[in-house]
């Protein structure tokens, strides 16, 4: 059985697994970070936050020296699975930790 964690996220509880709802692509192990099978791009802030106005004395654009934009993709369809704003040098996120046998017993799988 399968089960919608997120927009693009599910768990296979049968094979204990993260998969992408787009694709059925096969992530990372369920009681592991999904992000480990995901690709990975750090997007530069200006890219993501250009300038509002011309001549740039104000921006919104976060300073590089003090976060940056990661997203994960599938590596298989290249949809978006998550992003995150980190400070540099700050490890990824564990964002996402289930209780599979749990899950299994309230969906009728095998714990």
């Amino acid at each position: 059985m399968t089960l919608r964690i997120t927009e693009n996220l599910a768990i296979d509880l049968a094979t204990e697994e993260w998969c992408c709802v787009a694709c059925g692509h096969r992530l990372a192990p369920a009681r592991a970070n999904y992000k480990t099978g995901c690709l990975v791009a750090e997007v530069p802030l200006a890219e993501a936050h250009p300038p509002l106005v011309r001549g740039a004395a104000y921006s919104f654009t976060p300073d590089p020296d003090f976060c940056r934009l990661v997203e994960f993709y599938c590596p298989s369809c290249a949809t978006v699975l998550e992003n995150e704003y980190l400070p540099p040098g700050h490890p990824l996120t564990h964002d996402i930790e289930l209780d599979i046998d749990a899950l299994k017993a309230k969906h009728g799988g095998a714990a």
